[in-house]
């Protein structure tokens, strides 16, 4: 299922500026950046539990958020791209 990642992470102190660094690597294991705080993660229903939980282990709730949003199976009717970047299909092998 593809999964829409976005998150806000308070960088008002040194310890915010890590959270985010470690939420960036979390979501770029497994996914893609579309944007500066935005990721496409294609994953599984098990894949998903680890990240989202990984990700909550991160964050301090108190000042930071994540948002997820389920896009399923058949999300490329659901996607649409306007602009500048180009875009990806997230089932083809990303180059690096």
């Amino acid at each position: 299922m593809l999964v829409l990642i976005t998150y806000d992470v308070s960088t008002q102190e040194a310890a915010g500026s890590r959270r985010l660094r470690n939420v960036a690597k979390a979501c770029e294991a497994h996914g893609q950046r579309v944007q500066n705080s935005v990721f496409e993660c294609l994953l599984s229903e098990a894949q998903f539990c680890e990240l989202r939980h990984r990700l909550e282990q991160i964050i301090d709730t108190q000042n930071d958020s994540l948002r997820y949003y389920l896009l399923g199976n058949r999300y490329q009717s659901k996607v649409i791209h306007v602009g500048a970047k180009q875009t990806y299909t997230p089932e083809e092998t990303l180059m690096i």
